[in-house]
C-alpha cells in the first residue's frame, strides 16, 4: 500500500500583499511547520480583500486538501472580512465567542478598554474553537479542517506553536542538499534518473547565478532518512562521474 500523504493549502488574504506594499513571510514558516507535523503544503493562493474571492478560495482549497490555513483579515477594522467570508463559505452565522470576548477584555483592560472595533476580533463562525494568541490577545479560529490566523508573522508563529501536535499527519518530510557549479540543464537527465530510481524521493533543482558563475542546488526530499541518504549518495556519484565537483550541504 502507498503511504498516506496529508496535505494542506494556504490562502493568504490581503490587498497589501497583492499590491506589493507588504511582503509575505508566512508561506515559508507555515510550510516549514507543516513539514514537521508530517503535512505537506500543497498549494498557496493570494486572495484580495473581496468576500466573494475569499469564499471561492476557501471552498475550493478545503475541498481538495486535508487542511486549509488562512492568514490575514481578522483584525478590528472594516476591511478585515475574513471571518464573514469563512462563515459564508461554511454556511453558518457569525457570532461573538464568549471566551474570545473574555480574553480581549482582560488584554485591553489596561490598554484603553474593549471598544466596538476591538470586539470585532471576538467574532467567529458559529461552532468555531479558538487558537490561543499569547502575543496580542486576539485569538485565531479553528473550525473543522480550517484554521484562520493572523497575518502578522510573529503572531502567526505563536498560533502555529499553539497548534503543534494537534493535527493528524504522516511522517515528517526530511531533506538533504548538494550543490554544483553547473547549469541545471546540463545535468537534467542525471536528476531525472536519480528521482526515477529512488521510489518515494523527490528532487528539487534550484539554479542561481553568483560571482559570475552559474550553479544549482539539488534538494532531495523523502520521509525515510535511509532513502534520502541513498539518493544523495547515488546522485553525488553520478555528478562526480560526469566530472562535476559536488558541494555537500549546497552552495
Amino acid at each position: 500500500m502507498s503511504e498516506r500523504i496529508w496535505t494542506a493549502a494556504l490562502a493568504v488574504i490581503g490587498d497589501e500583499i497583492l499590491s506589493g506594499r507588504t511582503q509575505d513571510r508566512n508561506v515559508a514558516q507555515i510550510a516549514t511547520w507543516l513539514n514537521v507535523q508530517g503535512i505537506r503544503l500543497a498549494e498557496v493562493r493570494i486572495v484580495p480583500d473581496v468576500e466573494e474571492a475569499i469564499v471561492e478560495a476557501v471552498n475550493q482549497l478545503r475541498a481538495r486538501n486535508d487542511y486549509l490555513f488562512t492568514t490575514g483579515g481578522i483584525g478590528p477594522t472594516h476591511d478585515d472580512i475574513t471571518v464573514d467570508a469563512v462563515a459564508k463559505a461554511l454556511g453558518v452565522e457569525v457570532v461573538y465567542h464568549p471566551e474570545a470576548l473574555a480574553v480581549l477584555e482582560r488584554y485591553y483592560e489596561t490598554r484603553g478598554g474593549l471598544t466596538d472595533a476591538r470586539m470585532r476580533m471576538a467574532r467567529v463562525p458559529a461552532g468555531a474553537d479558538l487558537i490561543p494568541n499569547r502575543m496580542s490577545g486576539a485569538p485565531g479560529i479553528r473550525i473543522a479542517n480550517l484554521f484562520v490566523m493572523a497575518g502578522v508573522p510573529h503572531i502567526t508563529a505563536g498560533m502555529l506553536d499553539a497548534l503543534t501536535g494537534q493535527l493528524e499527519g504522516g511522517r515528517p518530510v526530511l531533506s538533504a542538499t548538494i550543490g554544483c557549479w553547473v547549469p541545471e540543464s546540463e545535468v537534467a537527465d542525471l536528476l531525472r534518473e536519480a528521482e526515477r530510481s529512488h521510489e518515494g524521493i523527490a528532487i528539487g533543482s534550484y539554479p542561481f547565478f553568483r560571482d559570475g558563475r552559474t550553479g544549482a542546488n539539488f534538494v532531495v526530499r523523502g520521509t525515510e532518512q535511509a532513502l534520502v541518504d541513498a539518493c544523495i549518495a547515488d546522485l553525488t556519484a553520478a555528478l562526480e562521474a560526469a566530472g562535476r565537483e559536488v558541494v555537500s550541504g549546497g552552495i
